[in-house]
């Protein structure tokens, strides 16, 4: 049994249309089976069809004919109520004519089909933009409703735009997280899912950041906020989910036009067709009948309703996901992107420092607890990765000393101890110690003892798992891959090499990443569109100079989330080939639509014309046409992978 989700006017409306229906059924059955104008021997024997389906008529239409008036007092005469409203009241007069001649009368059951069904119509519109904007709406749930502090050694209730940066928030279990901050007290596990579309909890403890908009699922923790809710992680969110549908892409702005200049050419044209050839061949009424038939179909509900749903839909896929598409713009251009630029650093990389080598490999033991000991004091990343991959606890008692540009001297507190020299290649030198170059791409760090060389180890930032099989993914899609660093050559060539990019540019400033992106812009052709994927912390510039910026792991970044128009909120690379499917898929069915919409429609017009057709196929060519593209529009929004890693082939 299907369960539709509907709100208590949705249910009203259904209920009033499922009376109508009802009650247009009994009273078209009867009339079709012993016609109801002959129930009464009479000349007024029309009044009963007239006042059973005027009954009906006014059930079903009264808010369409209520909104025509009141657009037509404002001004706006030629919109989809009027249509309806000329089109069924004209079917109505040319029955009640039909009536007063004693002629058969038709036009009483069609005026009233019109109706319904474009009422049925407007409750599937309704209902599936409801559906897609759950997806997006989804995300206004991560607003938080008020703020525990901690003033005065007590946690007092307070709307979240009132803390203070600096404060101290308390969060209970099953509470969201009004505002961003480092945990300093508890440890528990957080549910982020509305923000990255991560399925597990992240496990947080003192000192981890914490963002707002986040649950905390299992224990009480103490947060110190660092920044006022209106430059907060989920005010953020939020401000761009709700600006994202003023963003109109190409499409649904020449819709807007289209629909603009359609609508009262089609008004002036069944004009025309019922006064011109009534006028020639003096059958008012067929000619009229075929014009009212001819307004019917000619409705461009189909377009205006499917083709921003389509684009609300895909924004609304992408969101569950923890993909922010800031307008159907961006969208529109994301299908056509072809050249995908990348930082390095954070991006394709994990923007860590770790281990990589040790030379050579049988005193690998010794290396490194040798240089830890030497690293131990610093704060360094390099010394911090070299500590993470001892084996073992760093000997003490020793005095630590920087030699500035060239690495740190340990001399043992033991007089006559070792003395431990831990750097790069210009520390081995000052110090006249021959050793071996190392060659592997990344920071090289040399040891030495006692004027001994030991051997080397190989810093380099490590590849994240995802980065080769996006890139492939990417190619696939016929996309070109560019990487720009600001490491060296050696580097960049070895991170190239395994990423599999297409070209890369290395030791470039930050604005010499500008500068490349202007290159590539330049060259492009009219029918490319250039994408940056960074960071969104250093890479600001060049996510807003590019024709589509994508901010990577933007948690906290406001400057990824001001710059970028597209968010990745979770630091995985896979949202880059799955938003462009989602991408893809959407435009695809926003162009069936279209083709779709504009066939059957000529098709019937040209047909309501010739008066080959009568009102009931112009019924199907407006309504069920428009049912019909609504239905496609809600694809968009419906699953598009099987797992989370987005490996399953999307249908598109």
């Amino acid at each position: 049994m299907i369960k539709l989700d509907l709100s208590k006017k949705q249910q009203k409306n259904l209920i009033r249309i499922l009376v109508a229906l009802v009650a247009f059924v009994v009273v078209f059955a009867v009339d079709k089976s012993i016609e109801l104008s002959s129930c009464i021997h009479s000349e007024i024997g029309w009044l009963l069809p007239f006042f059973l389906y005027l009954a009906i008529y006014a059930t079903i239409g009264y808010d369409v004919i209520f909104r025509a008036a009141r657009n037509i007092a404002h001004g706006q005469i030629f919109d989809e109520n009027f249509l309806m409203c000329v089109a069924t009241l004209g079917a109505f007069a040319l029955a009640i004519v039909s009536g007063v001649r004693g002629e058969h009368i038709e036009g009483f059951d069609e005026a009233c089909a019109v109706l319904l069904f474009y009422q049925v119509g407007e409750f599937f519109q309704h209902y599936a933009t409801d559906k897609s904007r759950k997806s997006i709406s989804s995300l206004m749930d991560i607003r938080p409703d008020y703020a525990n502090v901690i003033r005065g050694g007590e946690a007092v209730i307070i709307q979240p735009d009132e803390v203070k940066a600096g404060e101290i928030i308390l969060v209970n279990p099953g509470e969201r997280v009004p505002l961003d901050g480092v945990c300093i007290k508890g440890n528990s596990s957080v549910d982020a899912k509305a923000l990255t579309g991560e399925s597990l909890p992240r496990e947080i403890s003192e000192g981890d950041y914490v963002i707002s908009g986040s649950v905390n699922l299992t224990s009480q923790i103490q947060i110190q906020t660092d920044r006022e809710f209106y430059d907060s992680t989920v005010s953020k969110i939020l401000d761009l989910v709700e600006n994202a549908a003023d963003k109109k892409s190409k499409t649904e702005n020449f819709i807007s036009r289209f629909a603009r200049y359609y609508t009262p050419i089609v008004v002036f044209l069944a004009v025309a067709l019922a006064v011109i050839p009534g006028a020639i061949t003096g059958e008012w009424s067929d000619w009229t009948y075929r014009a009212l038939s001819f307004l019917v179909v000619s409705c461009p509900c189909a377009l205006v309703i499917s083709i921003p749903l389509s684009f609300f839909s895909g924004i609304g896929a992408a969101s569950r996901r923890g993909i922010l598409i800031k307008g159907s713009d961006y969208l529109e251009k994301f299908d056509q992107a072809n050249v995908f630029v990348f930082d390095k650093t954070g991006t394709l990389t994990k923007g860590n420092f770790a281990v990589a080598q040790v030379c050579p490999e049988y005193r690998r033991d010794e290396i490194l607890e040798l240089a830890a000991t030497a690293e131990q004091g610093s704060s360094h990343p390099i010394a911090k990765s070299i500590l993470a991959c001892c084996p073992i606890k760093p000997e003490r008692g020793y005095t630590l000393t920087n030699v500035a540009g060239q690495g740190v001297a340990a001399y043992s507190d033991i007089s006559g101890g070792d003395v431990i020299l831990c750097g790069n290649e210009k520390l081995m030198a000052e110090n006249a110690i021959a050793y071996e170059k190392q060659s592997g791409a990344g920071t090289a760090v040399y040891v030495a003892k006692n004027g001994e060389y030991i051997g080397s180890i190989l810093i380099a930032d490590e590849l994240k798992e995802e980065t080769a099989s996006t890139i492939a993914e990417l190619k696939k899609l016929g996309a070109r891959t560019v990487m720009l660093t600001g490491d060296n050559a050696e580097v960049a060539k070895s991170v190239a090499v395994s990423a599999g990019v297409d070209e890369y540019k290395a030791s470039l400033l930050p604005q010499d990443k500008v500068a490349e992106v202007e290159n590539i812009l330049s060259q492009k052709k009219k029918t490319d569109v250039v994408c940056f994927t960074g960071d969104g912390i250093n890479d600001a510039p060049v996510l807003m100079r590019s024709d589509v910026g994508v901010a990577m792991g933007a948690i906290g970044s406001d400057a990824a989330i001001e710059a970028a128009d597209i968010v990745l909120m979770k630091d995985d690379l896979n949202g880059l080939p799955l938003a462009k499917r989602i991408a893809r898929k959407t435009m695809r069915i926003v162009r069936q639509n279209i083709i779709f919409s504009l066939a059957v429609k000529a098709a019937i017009l040209i047909l309501s014309a010739l008066g080959i057709t009568d009102m009931w196929i112009a019924v199907f060519g407006d309504v069920g046409v428009a049912v019909l593209a609504i239905l496609n529009a809600m694809r968009a929004n419906m699953n598009t992978r099987k797992d989370d890693k987005a490996k399953a082939n999307l249908c598109i």
